[in-house]
């Protein structure tokens, strides 16, 4: 894989006014909208050739509007969104969505971590949207904190044909410069080869206003220890990243903290992973 074809596995769009965001703060650096003109030179000065889009906000309506987005702009060659896994047409709505869109959907994501009940992709009703999911080939984002990893474990069990990936790396508490469980319940879950993790959001997980990318590097190493670059892959998480820095600065703080691995692996991360992961299409 050339430099060009490098991948941005998560980043993110929104549009004030459209929909409503509940997590973000009012008159903020991130609340105003954000699209594909603004990211797409982004993409290009760092020799990012394709991307994948990651819903934001429990809503189907929003999901359409992305598949639609990656129609428009054949770099962004995945799409993952939202689906109501406890809806009993769930079935009826992955068929919709894949007969009108084909391949640009490729996985589906809850924002689990804002859940009440840590527990609630153990869920009955849950467990059969899932298998909806595994059943038609897609993949799952698990937005999710250390807390939640034992019960990711039990996921595992319960829905063995379905394929994982765990974003930002769970978000450990990087400004705390604390491992709490984070690293040995990760080294758990890694242990399992069809969970993936994502470099990504790491850096509003450490000091917004004085971090270093040598604050991300133990936890950097320690990923790429338990996953390897073949199940790990960068995500930029653009524009939430911009709470603590601008889309150079990330893609930096990666480079720089992954310096030891040979050329092979670098691609691995960059865009291999996403793309046998996701099963990504080649735009045009």
């Amino acid at each position: 894989m050339s430099q060009s074809l490098r991948i941005d596995a998560h980043h993110h769009f929104w549009r004030i006014g459209q929909y409503a965001y509940p997590w973000i703060e009012p008159a903020g650096v991130l609340d105003r909208s954000f699209g594909p003109d603004e990211l797409a030179p982004l993409l290009a000065q760092h020799q990012i050739g394709r991307s994948v889009l990651v819903q934001t906000i429990a809503s189907l309506d929003e999901t359409r509007w992305f598949l639609e987005l990656a129609e428009r702009h054949p770099w962004i060659a995945g799409v993952v969104g939202w689906v109501d896994l406890t809806d009993v047409a769930v079935d009826d709505t992955l068929d919709e969505l894949i007969t009108r869109h084909g391949p640009r959907l490729v996985g589906l994501r809850h924002n689990l971590h804002d859940e009440p009940d840590d527990r609630w992709i153990l869920r009955e009703d849950v467990l059969r949207g899932l298998a909806a999911v595994a059943g038609r080939g897609l993949a799952y984002d698990l937005l999710i904190r250390p807390r939640h990893l034992p019960v990711v474990l039990e996921l595992i069990s319960r829905q063995p044909g379905l394929r994982l990936v765990i974003d930002h790396a769970a978000k450990p508490a990087i400004a705390a410069r604390m491992w709490d469980d984070w690293a040995t319940s990760l080294a758990e879950v890694a242990r399992h080869p069809r969970v993936f993790c994502k470099l990504s959001g790491l850096i509003t997980e450490a000091d917004h206003e004085c971090w270093q990318p040598a604050d991300l590097k133990p936890y950097i190493d320690h990923v790429l220890a338990m996953f390897g670059p073949a199940r790990v892959m960068f995500g930029s998480d653009w524009p939430v990243c911009l709470l603590a820095g601008s889309y150079e600065r990330v893609v930096d703080a990666v480079e720089c903290n992954i310096a030891g691995l040979n050329a092979s692996e670098r691609k691995q991360l960059f865009g291999a992973t996403a793309e046998e992961f996701y099963g990504l299409q080649r735009g045009s």
